[in-house]
């Protein structure tokens, strides 16, 4: 199962949780249900789900896990959000070089890392920015494939068909994640090792994983939560960064790829699949 970046759900004994299934233009409405209901507490997973949330009400309490909080507008500062939001920052912009460090060092000889990502989503952009710039100092170069519908998914196969890329570093989000399946096939049949910054593509064939833990993050959701219904404000809830990142290694795909990972890289792992 992917993860859930763009759900909103409510906590209120009477309000089940909406889910937007990765449509982002019902985001808006299931904001606004929520707020009709009304809710205690809204709980955003994901940027464009938080924007939402806070286009729909600025009074409701917001819980959102999200990234880049700062630079999208959604707070003024990590340590005095104000307003109606609060959360987790999932530091997706801040690791995206640790990240791709990561897959050169499993790779080795890497040179050009294809990026796919969706070029209509800011965060998303920021993201490949920062792998942009990290790429020249590990000594590679960065193929763009930014996509801005489900239809560029295939146009940017058909360019790593033809430009033959050392490794893809694929950024998930609601648009990406549709099409996990055909990317991870794509890579097997092209030999081509992955980089995802979500665990569950990983456990479907990708290569390597990592990011924050997102069953740690979502336990810190439910404190927050648990904190603004005893009488807290958001306002006075600093924003968190992750404590515990994981790392993650498909060592079966590993193996089809005919890639030895170094025994470093595989001591660091959190978990190995096999």
């Amino acid at each position: 199962m992917p993860d859930a970046p763009l759900a909103l759900c409510a906590k209120n004994p009477q309000a089940a949780p909406l889910l937007a299934a990765g449509e982002t233009d019902r985001l808006p409405a299931l904001a606004a249900e929520l707020v009709q209901l009304p809710v205690d507490v809204i709980v955003a997973l994901g940027g464009q789900a938080a924007q939402a949330a806070k286009n729909a009400t600025s009074t409701l309490p917001i819980v959102a896990l999200m990234g880049d909080a700062v630079e999208t507008g959604l707070v003024a500062s990590l340590a005095r959000p104000g307003g109606n939001l609060t959360g987790l920052s999932l530091m997706s912009v801040e690791i995206a070089g640790k990240q791709l460090e990561l897959l050169k060092e499993a790779i080795g000889s890497l040179g050009r890392v294809a990026v796919l990502w969706n070029a209509r989503d800011p965060v998303m952009t920021n993201i490949f920015s920062k792998i942009q710039t990290a790429a020249p100092v590990l000594g590679m170069t960065v193929h763009p494939l930014g996509v801005q519908e489900d239809t560029d998914i295939d146009s940017a196969i058909a360019t790593m068909t033809a430009e033959r890329p050392d490794a893809l570093f694929m950024i998930t989000d609601v648009l990406t994640s549709r099409h996990i399946r055909q990317v991870v096939d794509f890579a097997a049949q092209h030999q081509l090792p992955t980089m995802f910054p979500s665990s569950w593509p990983v456990a479907e064939g990708g290569l390597i994983f990592y990011g924050p833990s997102l069953t740690e993050s979502y336990r810190r959701a439910a404190y927050y939560v648990d904190r603004i219904l005893k009488g807290a404000k958001p306002a006075d809830l600093p924003i968190e960064q992750p404590m515990k990142f994981e790392l993650v290694i498909n060592l079966k795909t590993a193996k089809a790829l005919g890639i030895t990972m170094p025994p470093d890289l595989l001591m660091l792992a959190d978990k190995v699949i096999r």
